[in-house]
């Protein structure tokens, strides 16, 4: 009985096939939760397949309704050895995007788990189907190798998060009780490097709202009126280049931090960060400068035009259009305020001349808060030290990761730092088509957890 035999029992279970006969069963159930319509195969995920792997190794699993009657369930399934141990809120979710079969690559099914040397291809693969059940293999090994964890576990999956977690706010406020726990720690997300694990501490909240200029009734002949009438496109173009300076800045008052804290400047700037295969190359001289690569996304703000429409696209008109819109998304930690991104992007147009360009926030989806665990936190630092020794180097500990995700609903219900550990890289393919895994990290990580699981049922 030892920390090496926990994290090679954990690893054996990915050399002998069984995580991965574990995975095909989570990833055949299609699990889409956006738009709604799914909560059959939502609550099959619960009742009959993850709840079951669960309750193997001593949880007791309950399937709980949504606040929200339309959305998908919440399973919470608990292994409760010692009252008086440390409680781990282990969070994933089980639901995933639209499969877009159509997109996938030849001979490549989105509901089946397909090995192709170091990648393993399906939806949820590595969003979160294929992070949670790692989760879950590195606590069977520590539970086999020292005959209890040594601590408690309340495993929580929900199954809306890729729609915004509709109803998870609620859910954690009437079930604080029953959710509450001393840390929560949760497996999502690509990784920064291949050979550095990562320890991310929270998530930039995203705000989305239309810029919409609309100056008359019908189009009216550019032969006639071209020079004469504003041209909305036009007007809509300089509006959108007052938020942004040529080379990417952002330049409304309001919507970067004032201040960033020292540990979390400081974590930033030491974030070791590789070029990965499948993913782009950041573009010089682009966005905020003075900042490294790493402070761009995990300490600062970012935004961008996600479309933008004027007039008929689809089929031309020789005419001056009546109206003209684009999409506008911000992405921003805690030393933002969402409440302000709108009212400051209003003072800024208004100081701009442009009156005449109305801003509609975007309310077809809920949107995540800003969220952040201070680096020195106590079990932040357990945690950190436990991988070190495992992988034989500090991991990256990353502040913010930099797109969203529910933590704020974690830290401030049940008040609990929030703390995620990713398995994955970032050109996996996630949210697109071809989502897969590389067995190379998925290996490592299951090592990675079983040290965790292991050193923390050691001691305080």
């Amino acid at each position: 009985m030892s920390r090496s035999h926990a994290i090679a029992r954990a690893q054996s279970y990915f050399d002998d096939g069984s995580y991965l006969d574990r995975l095909r069963a989570l990833v055949a159930i299609p699990t889409q939760s956006h738009p709604p319509g799914h909560k059959p195969d939502l609550e099959r995920y619960c009742h009959s397949v993850l709840g079951p792997m669960a309750a193997e190794l001593g949880f007791t699993p309950q399937v709980l309704d949504n606040p929200l009657p339309q959305h998908g369930p919440v399973l919470l399934a608990t292994r409760i050895e010692d009252p008086a141990k440390p409680t781990v809120l282990l969070y994933g979710h089980g639901d995933v995007v639209r499969p877009m079969p159509e997109r996938w690559r030849p001979g490549l099914d989105p509901w089946q788990v397909t090995v192709e040397g170091d990648r393993i291809y399906g939806r949820g693969v590595v969003d979160n189907k294929g992070q949670h059940l790692l989760a879950l293999d590195a606590l069977r090994a520590v539970i086999a190798e020292r005959g209890h964890l040594g601590f408690n576990v309340k495993l929580m999956v929900e199954t809306g998060e890729e729609a915004g977690s509709p109803g998870l706010e609620d859910f954690l406020k009437r079930h604080r009780t029953l959710c509450a726990a001393d840390v929560f720690i949760a497996l999502d997300g690509p990784r920064t490097s291949l050979t550095i694990p990562d320890v991310t501490l929270g998530t930039r909240a995203g705000v989305a709202f239309d810029l919409v200029v609309n100056l008359r009734e019908g189009s009216h002949h550019s032969g006639h009126w071209g020079g004469l009438l504003i041209d909305p496109g036009v007007l809509l173009s300089y509006a959108i280049t007052s938020i942004f300076s040529r080379d990417g800045r952002i330049m409304v008052d309001g919507w970067t931090p004032k201040h960033v804290p020292d540990a979390v400047t400081q974590a930033a700037r030491a974030v070791l960060i590789e070029d990965q295969p499948g993913a782009p190359t950041p573009d010089l001289g682009w966005g905020e400068p003075n900042l490294t690569r790493a402070e761009r996304i995990y300490a600062w703000t970012s935004a961008v035009v996600l479309a933008s429409i004027s007039g008929q696209p689809e089929s031309p008109v020789n005419a001056v259009g009546p109206t003209a819109r684009a999409r506008i998304q911000v992405r921003h930690t805690v030393d933002v305020q969402s409440e302000a991104i709108i009212p400051s992007l209003r003072a800024h147009l208004d100081r701009e001349g442009f009156q005449n360009v109305a801003i509609e926030p975007v309310l077809e989806r809920d949107y995540f808060p800003a969220s952040r665990t201070d680096p020195n936190d106590p079990w932040v630092q357990k945690i950190v030290a436990s991988m070190a020794q495992t992988a034989g180097r500090p991991p990256n500990v990353i502040p913010t990761i930099g797109a969203s995700g529910p933590s704020e609903y974690f830290r401030e219900i049940l008040g609990t730092p929030v703390i995620w550990i990713p398995h994955s890289y970032g050109g996996c393919g996630q949210h697109g088509p071809n989502e897969h895994g590389l067995g190379s990290l998925f290996r490592d990580g299951l090592g990675l957890m079983a040290g965790i699981w292991w050193d923390i049922g050691e001691g305080p």
